[in-house]
């Protein structure tokens, strides 16, 4: 008798990574990444809600097809909220010493609707240094700093930046409502000023933006929550040239597969006894505000784990098998996971990647600021992809058994934490910032 209970006992963990392996498909993976990376998608801009629609209908279809709840307070599956105004340029007129200055050289930085100024501005300065071994590093670090800080000025920036200044403008020429006072008006090419003019005109209109939730009952005990999330939203049109689509098949259409992939196996196994949260965000690309909502509207001190999942298209810098966990060092999570994992050949491993700052770059940041083991699984060699955030991240690039591989991982590692067996710690909060 007891041979055989010692057989079950090594053979179960093998039996359960065979299931694992025939309920997440390769095929299926490939059918909704490539889907959610077509040119008809359009970018999946979470400032478009046009061209946002498409991909929200299809993963909120798939929630329905898998067999999942909506989340409680909600009807459906589509978590809406308008919480975000766009400001965008309308018209602007500036002169310098009654000079006019060609809008193409201005960038106005104001939260109000009509801007007409002509004194009481600071003159402040981004003078050209010789000593600047990289130019829009340089003038980046000092643009930065004026537009956080609260005192409208008139920003006068030396014609030798015009490179960086023309990047800088491309990213903020739109933008989200911050609660500024202020008003900023940088200018290139002019050094000097003793007198000015500025008349301008804003567009400022709500965006209703959507996470697409879903929810898996816990069987024994409900209260308990894990999340499963990745973003879905990306860069939408980029340029004007003839592939101008940024498709963000890594960045984050394999995520989002992942977190559709396991919403159908764990649905399949229906041995959960936490609730499961399958979530995918929308506004991470522009600032997180679909986790930000998230977190307001979920209780924090139930939610025991969180897999986010970013980016694992491609082979990690170890090769096959292998995969990081952002913020490894803050809670056993990743330790679980590993020994979840004994007696395959995955490996879960720390960040490799530290100078990046990647913990507070994806979606769970929010939610470890209140406390929840939340970390980001990763595959992408972020430190040489030469993909990311560009026209060229499409499905053709990415590896699918790799992204299969590491979603049955993300299943079979997840397995205790799922069925109530292993608490992860919680982060402490005064360590995030």
């Amino acid at each position: 008798m007891k041979k055989i209970i010692i057989l079950l006992l090594i053979t179960s963990p093998l039996a359960y990574a065979q299931k694992v392996n025939k309920l997440i498909k390769e095929e299926n993976v490939t059918r909704v990444i490539s889907t959610l990376a077509a040119d008809d998608m359009m970018g999946r801009p979470a400032d478009n809600p046009q061209y946002m629609e498409k991909a929200t209908a299809f993963i909120e279809a798939e929630f329905k097809k898998i067999g999942l709840k909506p989340l409680t307070g909600l009807t459906g599956f589509r978590q809406e909220f308008r919480e975000q105004e766009r400001i965008s340029p309308d018209k602007i007129e500036v002169s310098i010493d009654g000079e006019a200055i060609g809008k193409e050289n201005v960038l106005l930085i104001s939260e109000k609707k009509e801007i007409q100024l002509n004194r009481n501005l600071t003159i402040k300065t981004i003078p050209f240094d010789n000593s600047a071994t990289n130019l829009t590093q340089a003038f980046r670090s000092k643009a930065v700093a004026i537009y956080r800080d609260t005192v409208s000025s008139i920003v006068l920036v030396a014609p030798e930046f015009a490179e960086a200044f023309k990047d800088f403008k491309d990213n903020l020429s739109q933008r989200f409502a911050r609660g500024d006072k202020s008003t900023k008006v940088f200018v290139l090419g002019k050094t000097t000023a003793t007198t000015y003019s500025v008349k301008a005109s804003q567009k400022i209109e709500g965006i209703t933006f959507t996470n697409v939730v879903g929810v898996l009952e816990g069987k024994t005990k409900p209260d308990e929550m894990v999340v499963f999330s990745a973003h879905y939203d990306h860069l939408g049109i980029e340029g004007n040239e003839a592939d101008s689509i940024a498709n963000g098949a890594d960045d984050d259409a394999s995520g989002t597969t992942a977190v559709i992939e396991l919403a159908r196996y764990f649905k399949k196994m229906k041995n959960n006894n936490r609730t499961l949260i399958f979530v995918a965000f929308t506004a991470e690309e522009i600032g997180g505000f679909g986790s930000r909502y998230f977190s307001k509207n979920v209780n924090p001190d139930k939610v025991v784990a969180m897999f986010n999942i970013e980016m694992i298209g491609k082979p990690s810098k170890w090769g096959q098998n292998s995969a990081f966990i952002t913020g490894y060092e803050r809670s056993d999570f990743g330790e679980i996971l590993q020994k979840n994992l004994t007696g395959t050949p995955f490996q879960f491993k720390p960040d490799p990647y530290p100078q990046q700052n990647l913990f507070y770059r994806s979606d769970n940041a929010t939610l470890a600021r209140l406390g929840v083991p939340a970390h980001t699984i990763s595959t992408d060699e972020i430190d040489i992809d030469k993909l990311y955030h560009t026209v060229n991240d499409e499905v053709e690039s990415l590896d699918m058994k790799n992204i299969t591989s590491t979603i049955r991982a993300i299943a079979l590692s997840s397995k205790t934490i799922v069925d109530g067996t292993d608490t992860p710690k919680r982060i402490d909060k005064t360590t995030v910032r």
